[in-house]
């Protein structure tokens, strides 16, 4: 099952990004903070609550990292530390992997509108390709 959504993850990410890759990206991640102790060390006393969602609402999560925990959720809570939207699944996909992963650029470039502390956007990020290198997607 876990190769399944891995395979689907490299999909996404090779070929054109669309509304499944943030949810895939999600649950891979939060299996992997359950299943591997090297992994969950990225989140040791880390709290954060994000917002990522598309300009045109296909995607809407809301994440929040508390107690060593990952929690994903459908529909946006009360309180963020950071909401960032991207202007399609492309953009997200984009930023996230970049070799640069410059937040500046992409928001001159209109791919991404942010509110909050950019501090969290560059630890996702982090988080997100130290979890590929780790499976071996990229």
């Amino acid at each position: 099952m876990f190769d399944k959504f891995l395979n689907q993850l490299k999909e996404q990410i090779e070929g054109e990004a669309t509304e499944a890759f943030m949810e895939l990206l999600l649950n891979i991640m939060s299996l992997t903070l359950r299943l591997s102790r090297g992994y969950r060390s990225n989140i040791k006393n880390f709290e954060g609550r994000y917002v990522f969602q598309t300009a045109d609402g296909a995607v809407e999560d809301y994440v929040v990292f508390q107690d060593d925990r990952m929690k994903i959720y459908d529909r946006v809570q009360n309180g963020w530390n950071v909401r960032v939207t991207f202007k399609d699944a492309a953009a997200l996909r984009n930023f996230l992997f970049s070799r640069n992963q410059d937040i500046v650029d992409s928001i001159l470039a209109n791919d991404v509108t942010a509110e909050g502390n950019l501090n969290y956007i560059y630890k996702f990020g982090f988080m997100a390709r130290d979890l590929l290198h780790r499976l071996g997607a990229v």
